[in-house]
């Protein structure tokens, strides 16, 4: 159980430091990497979704036991994203240093798949 309430503290938290800055971020991304963000409700519908996320990640590790189910999306959303970054990176769609750092939702995905795992037997 403590396994669980670790990780998914440490994932939310994570989350929220890496996400919320992307509100403020837009035009410099746009700058740093031509061209501008062009559908900017992609871009804040994406922040938004993502940080709704890292909440949820934070009340599973109040009581992971109770919210066991949840962590099936939860792996979902995590290797979804990975899966993506894998198929972008190997049609050289993406820098690989984007692909490097998207990786960590892969790990998450598999810390997740072993919570889950390990909260069976609680």
């Amino acid at each position: 159980m403590k396994f669980a309430r670790v990780t998914f503290l440490l994932a939310g938290i994570y989350g929220l430091i890496v996400l919320t800055p992307l509100y403020f971020l837009e035009g410099l991304i746009g700058r740093q990497t031509p061209p501008p963000i062009t559908h900017v409700e992609f871009f804040y519908g994406f922040t938004g979704a993502a940080l709704a996320w890292q909440v949820l990640f934070l009340v599973i590790a109040c009581d992971p036991l109770r919210y066991r189910p949840m962590m099936l999306p939860s792996i979902l959303e995590k290797i979804s994203y990975g899966i993506a970054l894998i198929a972008l990176h190997y049609q050289h769609r993406i820098a690989a240093s984007s692909f490097n750092i998207g990786m960590v939702d892969c790990l998450w995905a598999a810390l997740f798949a072993v919570s889950f795992a390990r909260t069976r037997s609680a």
